[in-house]
Protein backbone atom coordinates (compact mmCIF):
# COMPACT_ATOMS: atom_id res chain seq x y z
CA UNK A 1 0.00 0.00 0.00
CA UNK A 2 3.12 2.43 0.94
CA UNK A 3 4.34 1.43 -1.99
CA UNK A 4 1.59 2.29 -4.56
CA UNK A 5 0.97 5.85 -2.61
CA UNK A 6 5.27 6.91 -3.17
CA UNK A 7 4.53 5.49 -7.28
CA UNK A 8 3.39 9.14 -8.55
CA UNK A 9 6.66 11.15 -6.27
CA UNK A 10 8.76 8.08 -7.99
CA UNK A 11 7.03 8.63 -11.80
CA UNK A 12 7.76 12.29 -11.41
CA UNK A 13 10.83 12.61 -10.02
CA UNK A 14 11.69 9.60 -12.41
CA UNK A 15 10.75 12.04 -15.47
CA UNK A 16 12.72 14.47 -14.39
CA UNK A 17 15.86 12.04 -14.22
CA UNK A 18 14.90 10.76 -17.63
CA UNK A 19 14.80 14.53 -18.74
CA UNK A 20 18.44 14.55 -17.47
CA UNK A 21 19.49 11.25 -18.92
CA UNK A 22 18.55 12.37 -22.35
CA UNK A 23 21.34 14.92 -22.19
CA UNK A 24 23.73 12.17 -21.12
CA UNK A 25 22.81 10.35 -24.20
CA UNK A 26 23.86 12.78 -26.50
CA UNK A 27 27.29 13.09 -24.97
CA UNK A 28 27.78 9.33 -24.38
CA UNK A 29 25.76 7.54 -27.54
CA UNK A 30 25.93 10.33 -30.15
CA UNK A 31 29.25 12.68 -29.65
CA UNK A 32 30.74 9.21 -28.34
CA UNK A 33 32.11 11.15 -25.12
CA UNK A 34 32.09 10.45 -21.82
CA UNK A 35 31.31 14.11 -20.14
CA UNK A 36 31.32 13.84 -16.28
CA UNK A 37 30.45 17.52 -16.53
CA UNK A 38 26.99 16.44 -15.33
CA UNK A 39 27.89 15.68 -12.00
CA UNK A 40 28.10 19.84 -12.14
CA UNK A 41 25.92 21.47 -14.27
CA UNK A 42 22.82 19.54 -13.23
CA UNK A 43 23.83 21.12 -9.62
CA UNK A 44 24.67 24.66 -11.72
CA UNK A 45 20.62 24.66 -13.23
CA UNK A 46 19.38 24.02 -9.66
CA UNK A 47 21.43 26.40 -8.03
CA UNK A 48 20.77 29.74 -10.75
CA UNK A 49 17.20 28.32 -10.93
CA UNK A 50 16.64 28.88 -7.19
CA UNK A 51 18.77 32.10 -6.67
CA UNK A 52 16.88 33.97 -9.41
CA UNK A 53 12.98 32.82 -8.09
CA UNK A 54 14.46 33.83 -4.77
CA UNK A 55 15.30 37.08 -5.91
CA UNK A 56 11.53 37.54 -7.56
CA UNK A 57 12.60 36.58 -11.40
CA UNK A 58 9.80 35.19 -13.50
CA UNK A 59 10.05 31.16 -13.21
CA UNK A 60 10.25 31.03 -17.03
CA UNK A 61 13.15 33.25 -17.20
CA UNK A 62 14.78 31.33 -14.23
CA UNK A 63 14.35 28.08 -16.01
CA UNK A 64 15.73 29.66 -19.10
CA UNK A 65 18.80 30.86 -17.64
CA UNK A 66 19.35 27.69 -15.79
CA UNK A 67 19.72 26.24 -19.52
CA UNK A 68 22.19 28.75 -20.95
CA UNK A 69 23.99 28.08 -17.58
CA UNK A 70 24.19 24.37 -18.45
CA UNK A 71 25.36 25.08 -22.09
CA UNK A 72 28.04 27.10 -20.62
CA UNK A 73 29.42 24.33 -18.52
CA UNK A 74 29.52 22.25 -21.81
CA UNK A 75 31.49 25.06 -23.67
CA UNK A 76 34.13 24.73 -20.77
CA UNK A 77 34.36 21.20 -20.89
CA UNK A 78 34.63 21.23 -24.64
CA UNK A 79 37.25 23.76 -25.27
CA UNK A 80 39.16 22.27 -22.71
CA UNK A 81 39.30 19.20 -24.92
CA UNK A 82 39.47 20.60 -27.97
CA UNK A 83 41.69 24.02 -27.32
CA UNK A 84 43.30 22.54 -25.24
CA UNK A 85 43.73 18.84 -26.00
CA UNK A 86 42.78 17.61 -22.34
CA UNK A 87 40.90 14.08 -22.65
CA UNK A 88 36.85 13.91 -22.35
CA UNK A 89 36.65 12.36 -18.91
CA UNK A 90 39.15 14.50 -17.21
CA UNK A 91 37.82 17.41 -19.10
CA UNK A 92 34.60 16.60 -17.32
CA UNK A 93 35.98 16.45 -14.09
CA UNK A 94 37.85 19.71 -14.10
CA UNK A 95 35.20 21.53 -15.21
CA UNK A 96 33.07 19.54 -12.22
CA UNK A 97 35.52 20.53 -9.77
CA UNK A 98 35.35 24.23 -11.19
CA UNK A 99 31.81 24.31 -10.65
CA UNK A 100 31.74 23.01 -7.23
CA UNK A 101 33.07 26.68 -6.60
CA UNK A 102 31.08 28.33 -8.78
CA UNK A 103 27.39 26.66 -7.45
CA UNK A 104 28.34 27.40 -4.11
CA UNK A 105 28.95 31.18 -4.69
CA UNK A 106 25.86 30.99 -6.69
CA UNK A 107 24.30 30.30 -3.56
CA UNK A 108 26.08 32.79 -1.80
CA UNK A 109 28.02 30.39 0.54
CA UNK A 110 25.56 28.64 1.35
CA UNK A 111 24.98 24.92 0.94
CA UNK A 112 21.22 24.96 0.72
CA UNK A 113 18.69 27.60 -1.11
CA UNK A 114 15.00 26.84 -0.29
CA UNK A 115 11.95 27.46 -2.81
CA UNK A 116 8.84 28.24 -1.09
CA UNK A 117 6.24 27.02 -3.78
CA UNK A 118 3.02 29.25 -1.83
CA UNK A 119 5.04 32.50 -2.88
CA UNK A 120 6.05 31.07 -6.26
CA UNK A 121 4.35 30.14 -9.31
CA UNK A 122 6.29 26.70 -10.06
CA UNK A 123 6.40 24.68 -12.54
CA UNK A 124 6.38 21.76 -10.95
CA UNK A 125 6.03 20.16 -6.92
CA UNK A 126 6.25 17.47 -4.87
CA UNK A 127 3.20 18.61 -3.38
CA UNK A 128 0.73 18.21 -6.86
CA UNK A 129 2.52 15.00 -8.00
CA UNK A 130 -0.04 14.40 -10.79
CA UNK A 131 0.56 17.95 -12.39
CA UNK A 132 4.16 17.54 -11.96
CA UNK A 133 4.05 14.31 -14.20
CA UNK A 134 2.01 15.90 -16.24
CA UNK A 135 4.47 19.05 -16.57
CA UNK A 136 7.27 17.46 -16.45
CA UNK A 137 5.79 14.70 -19.29
CA UNK A 138 5.34 18.30 -21.76
CA UNK A 139 8.73 19.92 -21.31
CA UNK A 140 10.30 16.10 -21.95
CA UNK A 141 8.10 16.03 -25.27
CA UNK A 142 8.65 19.37 -26.39
CA UNK A 143 12.30 18.35 -26.04
CA UNK A 144 12.79 14.96 -27.85
CA UNK A 145 10.43 16.75 -30.61
CA UNK A 146 13.17 19.97 -30.69
CA UNK A 147 16.15 17.45 -30.82
CA UNK A 148 14.79 15.21 -33.26
CA UNK A 149 14.05 18.31 -35.48
CA UNK A 150 17.50 19.21 -34.77
CA UNK A 151 19.76 16.38 -35.26
CA UNK A 152 17.78 15.74 -39.00
CA UNK A 153 18.88 19.19 -39.90
CA UNK A 154 22.60 19.47 -41.28
CA UNK A 155 24.22 21.06 -38.30
CA UNK A 156 22.55 17.77 -36.35
CA UNK A 157 23.81 15.09 -38.83
CA UNK A 158 27.41 16.81 -39.07
CA UNK A 159 27.44 16.13 -34.83
CA UNK A 160 26.21 12.52 -35.27
CA UNK A 161 28.85 11.87 -38.13
CA UNK A 162 31.29 13.16 -35.69
CA UNK A 163 30.53 11.36 -33.05
CA UNK A 164 30.27 8.27 -35.25
CA UNK A 165 33.65 8.68 -37.32
CA UNK A 166 35.53 11.62 -36.85
CA UNK A 167 38.40 10.47 -38.92
CA UNK A 168 35.66 10.46 -41.73
CA UNK A 169 33.92 13.70 -40.57
CA UNK A 170 37.19 15.56 -40.96
CA UNK A 171 38.19 14.46 -44.42
CA UNK A 172 35.13 15.76 -45.35
CA UNK A 173 35.87 19.16 -44.29
CA UNK A 174 33.42 19.23 -40.68
CA UNK A 175 34.94 21.17 -37.71
CA UNK A 176 34.87 18.43 -35.48
CA UNK A 177 36.60 20.15 -32.46
CA UNK A 178 33.56 22.60 -32.91
CA UNK A 179 30.94 20.29 -33.33
CA UNK A 180 32.03 18.74 -29.62
CA UNK A 181 31.96 21.89 -28.01
CA UNK A 182 28.17 22.24 -29.66
CA UNK A 183 27.10 18.47 -28.99
CA UNK A 184 28.22 19.28 -25.02
CA UNK A 185 27.15 22.34 -24.64
CA UNK A 186 23.83 21.11 -25.51
CA UNK A 187 24.02 17.72 -23.58
CA UNK A 188 24.80 19.96 -20.52
CA UNK A 189 22.07 22.40 -21.30
CA UNK A 190 19.37 19.90 -21.05
CA UNK A 191 20.93 18.36 -17.89
CA UNK A 192 20.88 21.86 -16.46
CA UNK A 193 17.19 22.32 -17.15
CA UNK A 194 16.24 19.06 -15.46
CA UNK A 195 18.53 20.30 -12.73
CA UNK A 196 15.86 23.83 -12.96
CA UNK A 197 13.02 21.43 -12.77
CA UNK A 198 14.40 19.21 -10.24
CA UNK A 199 15.09 22.12 -7.65
CA UNK A 200 11.23 23.12 -8.02
CA UNK A 201 10.40 19.90 -7.60
CA UNK A 202 12.12 19.32 -4.12
CA UNK A 203 11.98 23.03 -3.11
CA UNK A 204 15.41 23.90 -2.83
CA UNK A 205 18.57 23.33 -4.03
CA UNK A 206 21.54 21.81 -2.33
CA UNK A 207 25.06 21.89 -3.32
CA UNK A 208 25.51 17.95 -3.29
CA UNK A 209 22.40 17.33 -5.54
CA UNK A 210 24.34 16.26 -8.58
CA UNK A 211 26.72 13.97 -7.02
CA UNK A 212 26.79 10.29 -8.05
CA UNK A 213 23.98 11.90 -11.05
CA UNK A 214 25.99 10.27 -13.83
CA UNK A 215 25.60 7.08 -12.75
CA UNK A 216 21.61 7.27 -12.24
CA UNK A 217 21.83 9.00 -15.67
CA UNK A 218 23.83 5.49 -17.14
CA UNK A 219 21.44 3.56 -15.26
CA UNK A 220 18.07 4.97 -17.22
CA UNK A 221 20.27 4.74 -20.65
CA UNK A 222 20.80 1.02 -20.12
CA UNK A 223 17.41 0.14 -18.77
CA UNK A 224 15.87 2.30 -21.52
CA UNK A 225 18.38 1.42 -24.49
CA UNK A 226 17.68 -2.76 -23.86
CA UNK A 227 14.06 -2.55 -24.01
CA UNK A 228 13.38 0.41 -27.10
CA UNK A 229 15.97 -0.72 -29.22
CA UNK A 230 14.15 -4.10 -29.16
CA UNK A 231 10.98 -2.25 -30.46
CA UNK A 232 12.29 -0.03 -33.09
CA UNK A 233 16.36 1.04 -33.20
CA UNK A 234 15.74 4.96 -34.06
CA UNK A 235 16.43 7.97 -32.30
CA UNK A 236 13.20 9.35 -30.92
CA UNK A 237 12.26 5.46 -29.53
CA UNK A 238 15.85 6.08 -28.20
CA UNK A 239 15.19 9.24 -26.12
CA UNK A 240 12.18 7.51 -25.07
CA UNK A 241 13.12 4.79 -24.00
CA UNK A 242 16.02 6.64 -21.77
CA UNK A 243 13.08 8.33 -20.11
CA UNK A 244 11.44 5.29 -19.46
CA UNK A 245 14.38 4.07 -18.00
CA UNK A 246 15.04 6.84 -15.27
CA UNK A 247 10.86 6.37 -14.08
CA UNK A 248 11.76 2.34 -14.51
CA UNK A 249 15.17 3.46 -11.60
CA UNK A 250 13.06 5.54 -9.61
CA UNK A 251 10.31 3.11 -9.02
CA UNK A 252 13.01 0.61 -8.06
CA UNK A 253 14.99 3.04 -6.51
CA UNK A 254 11.71 4.13 -4.08
CA UNK A 255 11.03 0.07 -3.69
CA UNK A 256 13.67 -0.63 -2.00
CA UNK A 257 13.75 2.24 0.04
CA UNK A 258 10.68 1.18 0.89
CA UNK A 259 11.77 -2.15 1.90
CA UNK A 260 14.46 -0.69 4.99
CA UNK A 261 17.16 -0.40 2.91
CA UNK A 262 19.32 2.59 5.17
CA UNK A 263 20.34 5.63 2.34
CA UNK A 264 24.11 4.91 2.99
CA UNK A 265 23.87 2.36 0.90
CA UNK A 266 21.87 4.14 -2.11
CA UNK A 267 24.59 5.15 -3.99
CA UNK A 268 26.28 1.52 -4.12
CA UNK A 269 22.72 0.52 -5.39
CA UNK A 270 23.01 2.85 -8.16
CA UNK A 271 26.23 1.72 -9.25
CA UNK A 272 24.92 -1.95 -8.84
CA UNK A 273 22.34 -1.42 -11.46
CA UNK A 274 24.34 0.39 -13.70
CA UNK A 275 26.99 -2.70 -13.52
CA UNK A 276 24.18 -5.11 -13.91
CA UNK A 277 23.04 -3.49 -17.42
CA UNK A 278 26.42 -2.94 -18.73
CA UNK A 279 27.49 -6.67 -17.86
CA UNK A 280 24.32 -8.96 -19.02
CA UNK A 281 24.98 -8.11 -22.94
CA UNK A 282 28.55 -8.96 -22.45
CA UNK A 283 27.45 -12.23 -20.31
CA UNK A 284 24.81 -13.25 -22.45
CA UNK A 285 26.86 -13.10 -25.63
CA UNK A 286 29.47 -15.05 -23.89
CA UNK A 287 27.03 -17.77 -22.85
CA UNK A 288 25.15 -17.88 -26.72
CA UNK A 289 28.66 -18.17 -27.97
CA UNK A 290 29.73 -21.36 -25.87
CA UNK A 291 26.17 -22.51 -27.26
CA UNK A 292 27.10 -22.34 -30.54
CA UNK A 293 30.34 -23.76 -30.34
CA UNK A 294 29.91 -27.37 -30.72
CA UNK A 295 32.46 -29.98 -30.70
CA UNK A 296 34.31 -31.08 -33.61
CA UNK A 297 33.13 -34.90 -34.67
CA UNK A 298 36.38 -37.03 -34.98
CA UNK A 299 36.91 -38.41 -38.30
CA UNK A 300 36.72 -42.22 -38.47
CA UNK A 301 39.40 -44.35 -38.60
CA UNK A 302 39.46 -46.45 -41.90
CA UNK A 303 39.03 -50.54 -41.54
CA UNK A 304 41.96 -51.40 -43.63
CA UNK A 305 45.06 -49.20 -45.23
CA UNK A 306 44.60 -50.50 -48.46
CA UNK A 307 40.70 -49.66 -48.34
CA UNK A 308 40.53 -53.30 -50.83
CA UNK A 309 39.18 -56.40 -49.71
CA UNK A 310 41.04 -59.12 -47.68
CA UNK A 311 39.10 -62.55 -49.17
CA UNK A 312 41.07 -62.66 -52.82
Amino acid sequence: MAFLYAMPGAVAEGLIWGLMAIGVYISYKILDIADLTVDGSICTGGCVCAVMIGSGAPVWLSVAVAFLAGMLTGVVTGLFHTALGIPSILAGILTQLILYSVNLAILGGKSLIAIDPRANQLILHMSDNPMAIVAAGLIIVCTIIGLWLFFYTEVGLTLKSTGDNPDMSRAQGINVKLNKVVGLAIANGIVALAGALLAQYKGSANINDGRGAIVIALAAIFIGLSVSLKIKPNFVVSLIGVVGGGVVYYIIYTFVILLGLKTDYLKMLSAIIVALFLAVPYLKGEYFQKKKVMPMPSSPEPDHLGGGDTNA
